[in-house]
Order: structure tokens, then C-alpha cells, then sequence
């Protein structure tokens, strides 16, 4: 970083110019602009702990009406993916700690968000913070909200969220169009042991759209639910669709 731009209003902070846009860089310029616009503080924060075998985090101290359409029910406990983690500690609802209960800062969060281990990208966290602050419910795709765990072994569920981000990660390295995001749209009467069928699916996608026989396979895979793709640069996040137009045939 070799640059600087003007000091924002009433800060004394200046926010470094990266020349060659890495992850690196704007995960650090990102955490400025974070650390500068979180002036207010909120009354209600809540407070998770960190598992790194499940790769999520258990919600220990509940407060406000967010949860109830975040986070997912496994075991009777509330947890939490690091796409929502990230998303709710910048925001100032959630303070997360780490397996011997230090506080985790933003910076730190903020890797994990990026990591493929947790089944999440840069992007995927850009594309989930967008729709977040829209307003929609947003829940990773495949994934249910809540599962009973009656007649279940204690870590089935655990298990089968495992497996579902190990999938997710050899999806994301070999970077194939991907269902990402069931999204419902806003609604006071969403319950997570009956969410209905998603509004719509999102498909998170590359520098490269989608060939004919990737979509065609993408919407048998929704069924009767619309799909929509999102292409996220550099924060910049983009929703898009292909509509089908039947042409009349020429004589």
C-alpha cells in the first residue's frame, strides 16, 4: 500500500490505496470503513463461540428479533455460518469469541469469510451482506433451518452439515456455477421449523456467464422455483436472470 486518499469527515483515520486490489487489501480497507462508520452503538448484541470442527458457531446469549430469521437450529442449539457472523459483527449485533472465550475481532472474522474451509468466499460474503441489507432472508441453499433430532444420534446433524460444506468447497475450487442462497423474501410470519418454498434461488457465478446447458441444468435443479445469478466484483454485487423468449419461426 503506497497511496492515500482524503481523510473522511470528522475522522482522523485515512483509508489506504491498494494498487493491485488483493483480498488482502480489501479485507483491510473494508475493515477501516467498518471500524470509521460504526459510530452508534447497539443495545442489543448478542454473543456466539466459535467450533472450528463444525466450522460455524453456537449462539450463547440470544438478544433481538434478528434471529429470528438468522442462524440455524441444529440439536435444539442455535448456530450460526461465518457468512452471518461476518455480516452481524459488522453491523455491531454480534460479538464472537473464540474457543477459550477471547474476543474475536473483525479483522479475524473477516478471513474467515474468505476461507473455502467454512464453505464461503469473498464474494459469497459480499453477495449475502447485499441481500441482508435489502431485507431478504437469506439461508444457504440445501441447508435446512431447522432439523428435529428426534431418534438421531447426538452429532448427525453436525454430520450432515459437514458434508454439505465439504461439497460446497470442491464446488467453489473448481469454480462452477453454484446454487448458493435460498432467498425468501421479507416476512413477520417466517419460521424456520416452516419456512415454504423459497421466493427465488441465487446461483453465484464468475467473470464468465453461464453457458445455455449450465442454466438449463441450474433451473431442473430449482424445480418451480425462479433462479436468478449474482456476479460479485469488488464489492460491486449484480443480479441478473435469463428469461426465456420463444421466437416465431420465419418463413
Amino acid at each position: 500500500m503506497d497511496g492515500y486518499n482524503s481523510s473522511l469527515p470528522g475522522s482522523q483515520i485515512r483509508l489506504p490505496i491498494c494498487p493491485n486490489n488483493s483480498y488482502c487489501c480489501i479485507i483491510c480497507c473494508f475493515f477501516v470503513l467498518i471500524c470509521v462508520n460504526l459510530g452508534k452503538e447497539r443495545t442489543e448484541v448478542s454473543k456466539a463461540r466459535w467450533v472450528e470442527e463444525i466450522g460455524m458457531a453456537q449462539v450463547i446469549e440470544k438478544k433481538g428479533s434478528l434471529w429470528v430469521t438468522t442462524g440455524v437450529i441444529r440439536n435444539g442449539n442455535l448456530y450460526c455460518h461465518i457468512e452471518e457472523i461476518g455480516y452481524l459483527a459488522q453491523i455491531g449485533a454480534l460479538v464472537l469469541l473464540d474457543e477459550v472465550d477471547n474476543v474475536m475481532g473483525l479483522k479475524d472474522i473477516f478471513t474467515k469469510c474468505a476461507d473455502r474451509r467454512y464453505g464461503c468466499t469473498w464474494e459469497f460474503f459480499e453477495a449475502y451482506r447485499h441481500l441482508k441489507s435489502l431485507g431478504y432472508i437469506v439461508g444457504r441453499h440445501g441447508q435446512p433451518w431447522s432439523t428435529k433430532h428426534d431418534n438421531l444420534k447426538p452429532n448427525s446433524d453436525f454430520t450432515a452439515d459437514t458434508g454439505f460444506i465439504a461439497d460446497r468447497i470442491e464446488e467453489l475450487q473448481i469454480g462452477a456455477a453454484n446454487l448458493m442462497f435460498d432467498i425468501h423474501r421479507p416476512n413477520s410470519k417466517f419460521k424456520k421449523t416452516d419456512p415454504g418454498a423459497p421466493s427465488f434461488i441465487i446461483c453465484l457465478v464468475g467473470d464468465w456467464p453461464p453457458r445455455r446447458e449450465e442454466v438449463e441444468y441450474l433451473e431442473e435443479k430449482c424445480k418451480l422455483v425462479p433462479l436468478k445469478f449474482c456476479h460479485v466484483n469488488h464489492g460491486d454485487v449484480r443480479f441478473f436472470s435469463f428469461p426465456k423468449v420463444s421466437l416465431p419461426v420465419l418463413p
